[in-house]
């Protein structure tokens, strides 16, 4: 049997795959496309900066640190993209069992349910959570000229569908502002 830290180090190595999952969305310089494990420190200093006092931040900051494991065993599922939504979500928890399972027990169980948490977005910090993960690819979007809203022909009306319900579930001020960034976006797009 593997003693706590052989676990904590062999996860913590496996996790360094996270680098190599390229998302679709482009940095705001415009240079390349970021990858899972800079989208996810992206979120936790959008959760460090944005989270209200009325919640609890640690456990946002840990959800939105976890959240895209997953991705290591099933790759990035853009929201844009055509994808079997119940083979997918039955892939990453196969893919969460696995990769959290390699921590010691206590430790593995705390991260599958953080991780759970996240997905089920019920918690006021889950909401909030899942608001920011929509967010981010939207602010990287409007500061990139569409970025991937342009690469997948995604109309104005599209993406108030695909992103204002979590941004706003979580935090109807910070939808109202990404909601002027969609509108001043597509102004400029269609001038």
């Amino acid at each position: 049997m593997q003693d706590d830290l052989t676990q904590q180090l062999a996860f913590l190595t496996e996790i360094d795959a996270l680098k190599s999952v390229v998302r679709q969305s482009l940095i705001a310089d415009r240079s390349r496309r970021e990858n899972s494990a800079e989208h996810s420190w992206h979120l936790a200093m959008f959760a460090l900066i944005l989270a209200p006092d009325d919640l609890d931040k640690s456990k946002i900051i840990a959800m939105l640190l976890i959240h895209d494991i997953v991705e290591i065993d099933v790759g990035d599922a853009p929201i844009h993209g055509g994808h079997d939504k119940a083979a997918l979500e039955l892939a990453e928890a196969a893919a969460a069992r696995r990769l959290f399972g390699l921590l010691p027990e206590g430790q593995a169980i705390h991260l599958l349910g953080l991780w759970q948490e996240f997905e089920a977005a019920a918690t006021p910090e889950a909401k909030f959570a899942k608001s920011l993960d929509r967010l981010q690819p939207l602010m990287l979007n409007t500061l990139t000229g569409g970025g991937t809203w342009t690469e997948s022909n995604v109309s104005e009306q599209q993406v108030y569908e695909r992103y204002g319900p979590a941004i706003e579930g979580g935090s109807p001020s910070l939808w109202a502002r990404a909601r002027d960034m969609v509108r001043q976006h597509f102004a400029r797009s269609s001038a």
